[in-house]
């Protein structure tokens, strides 16, 4: 047994997201064009918040208790809830909005090789090594993770493993909503990368195409967004709650949007180690198979991490 997750608290205040109409091309198609692929044309986005607020000291406390090697990926952030500029004027299907979400908890780290062993009893990923980001995982690979994460740790699961459907109100693990990914890896900035308008430093935050040098590294060797989370951008794309939707953002409820209520694809976001410094801004949309069927294969490109509620708040 281990002590439950650093918990780190950060106020801010940022705003969501909103859409257009571009599909994404087939993945694998596009990844075999090139080491370093820009899935989508984007320039640079230059997102407009309604005011950030900066971050809170962190402060440590103890969240619930559970089983697992000494793995650093167990640590979380409290992000404190506000509204956002989410979106990217410069992509077809996000179109810029205000949204508002509410206070959660997220890994500050990638969900790492050696805590999937642990909990899952199988390591599926291509390039081995413990502290390296899990990969190879498909989105209900990640769901059923999140459900046995809430169980080690004695709280209710979120998800149901028949219809797929997330129980907000629980509060276990769960994969983010696309807000909530957006909102946490802005950390309260409105420019096209949380560190501004250009790729021009990713090479400190990140592992993409041009310095990963053809593979996903250990987590946590870049520095962290303002908000302390490592690999928010690169590395590996990150699953999301999401359905995907092209005009989702033209629709979407202004507070805590939870995707559309059914799709095809579940958004990914991020980018990561085999792709352009493009993918890796803070707005841009990708989506992928959620895989429910275990003949599924899930690509070496897709991790994710965790977010719950944030002890105190109510349910939606």
């Amino acid at each position: 047994m281990r002590s439950g997750p650093i918990i780190k608290t950060a106020g801010f205040i940022r705003e969501t997201q909103s859409e257009s109409k571009v599909m994404k091309p087939p993945i694998l198609a596009a990844w075999l064009l090139s080491g370093a692929v820009t899935l989508l044309p984007a320039g640079e986005s230059k997102s407009t918040s309604a005011g950030a607020n900066p971050p809170a000291t962190p402060a440590k406390t103890s969240a619930a208790a559970e089983p697992s090697k000494n793995d650093s990926s167990l640590d979380m952030v409290q992000i404190a809830g506000g509204r956002f500029q989410m979106g990217d004027p410069d992509q077809g299907d996000a179109k810029p909005h205000e949204v508002t979400v509410g206070s959660f908890l997220i890994d500050q780290r990638l969900v790492t090789q050696a805590h999937y062993l642990d909990l899952m009893g199988a390591n599926p990923s291509r390039w081995k090594g413990d502290q390296n980001p899990v990969e190879q995982v498909r989105w209900a690979d990640a769901v059923k993770f999140c459900n046995k994460r809430s169980e080690a740790a004695g709280l209710q699961s979120c998800y149901d493993l028949k219809t797929w459907k997330c129980n907000f109100a629980a509060n276990g693990y769960r994969l983010p909503t696309e807000a909530e990914w957006e909102y946490a890896c802005r950390a309260g900035t409105t420019t096209a990368y949380f560190f501004g308008d250009t790729p021009a430093k990713l090479g400190e935050y990140a592992w993409f195409g041009k310095n990963s040098g053809g593979h996903p590294r250990p987590v946590a060797q870049k520095q962290p967004n303002p908000w302390g989370l490592y690999d928010i951008c690169g590395n590996v794309w990150e699953w999301c709650n999401d359905f995907y939707q092209v005009d989702y953002y033209q629709e979407s409820p202004r507070v805590d949007p939870p995707g559309p209520n059914a799709g095809q694809t579940k958004v990914v976001r991020g980018g990561a180690w085999r792709f352009s410094a493009e993918s890796c801004r803070s707005g841009y949309r990708y989506n992928e198979s959620p895989g429910y069927a275990d003949v599924c294969f899930g690509y070496d490109i897709y991790g994710f991490r965790c977010v719950r509620k944030a002890p105190g708040t109510a349910g939606r």
